[in-house]
């Protein structure tokens, strides 16, 4: 799909203009690489680039640049959507990696205010599509973790290091987009080319600047979930403290009694074994042991 800027929106035509001065978008998707090749004249490392789907970067290139993005999908098993995007004087054009990605890129552009197409301003455009509702996405994440912290402090949930791990892998791979989305940014400021004009670099600067709050945030999030994690983590080791400091007073309190058993097991003569009262006086012993024993854990609150 090619589209020439006109000063009433996007006019389709059939290939790339020749005349100098026209400023034309263009978007492919990846089965249309040949033919991207041959009307952008990229070379066929580049292609190659285009392919390799964990390459993420910005490059300056004579007369032109060309960057690589690998866009995180909103589910946890989607995958990752990959976009090309080649700039040259004149011309924007979009490699993506299927055509339903490319209809998903070319749908903001339809939306512009005629009054508003040039190539920089659709560059910005898209940029800002990209992050446009993801401070609401952020938000509710951190409200995720909220009610995670709220059920593990209630009670209401036990095990939930699944969701930490979920929330933890989800968090990642957003800080690894915005940092490489981050220094695509910080590279497209820097203009080293000159293909975008001064006047709209401000608009590239806000985006850095959104893109580098959403990474600090992506940030916080991280260090809240960990506090959650270390939070569960304490939580456990409480009840495993609970449950060995109920088997340790078990055994205290067993332990006079097995001191008992064993000093009447012994295959020696004793006076009580004659006595008639003998047997329930060692039953009554039994029972004050096990009593007192009690009322001094009970006092010392170990229980």
């Amino acid at each position: 799909m090619i589209y020439r800027l006109q000063a009433d929106g996007l006019a389709p035509i059939a290939a790339l203009p020749a005349a100098r001065g026209e400023k034309a978008l263009a978007i492919y998707s990846f089965e249309e690489l040949e033919r991207a090749q041959e009307e952008l004249g990229l070379a066929a490392g580049l292609a190659q680039v285009c392919l390799n789907e964990r390459v993420t970067k910005f490059e300056s290139h004579p007369g032109f640049d060309f960057m690589t993005l690998n866009i995180p999908g909103q589910d946890e098993g989607e995958p990752p959507r990959r976009i090309c995007i080649y700039l040259r004087e004149g011309v924007l054009a979009f490699l993506c990696g299927t055509p339903q990605v490319a209809q998903a890129v070319l749908a903001p552009f339809q939306a512009i205010e005629s009054g508003r197409l040039t190539l920089e301003h659709l560059l910005f455009h898209f940029f800002q599509s990209l992050t446009g509702e993801d401070a609401g996405k952020l938000e509710v994440i951190e409200q995720q973790i909220e009610e995670l912290e709220e059920a593990l402090i209630t009670g209401e949930k036990e095990n939930c290091i699944r969701e930490i791990i979920t929330l933890r892998r989800r968090l990642m791979r957003l800080k690894r987009y915005y940092e490489q989305l981050l220094a695509i940014c910080e590279a497209l400021e820097e203009n080293e080319n000159g293909l975008l004009p001064q006047k709209s670099l401000r608009y590239f600067r806000m985006m850095t600047g959104r893109v580098s709050r959403l990474c600090a945030a992506v940030l916080n999030l991280r260090d809240y979930v960990t506090q959650v994690r270390e939070a569960y983590q304490a939580q456990v080791d409480i009840n495993l403290n609970q449950i060995m400091k109920f088997f340790t007073v078990i055994t205290t309190i067993f332990l006079p009694l097995t001191l008992i058993a064993g000093w009447y097991g012994m295959n020696l003569k004793m006076p009580e074994y004659g006595w008639a009262f003998g047997y329930p006086l060692v039953i009554l012993l039994s029972i004050i042991v096990v009593v007192l024993c009690f009322i001094h854990f009970k006092k010392r609150r170990w229980f």
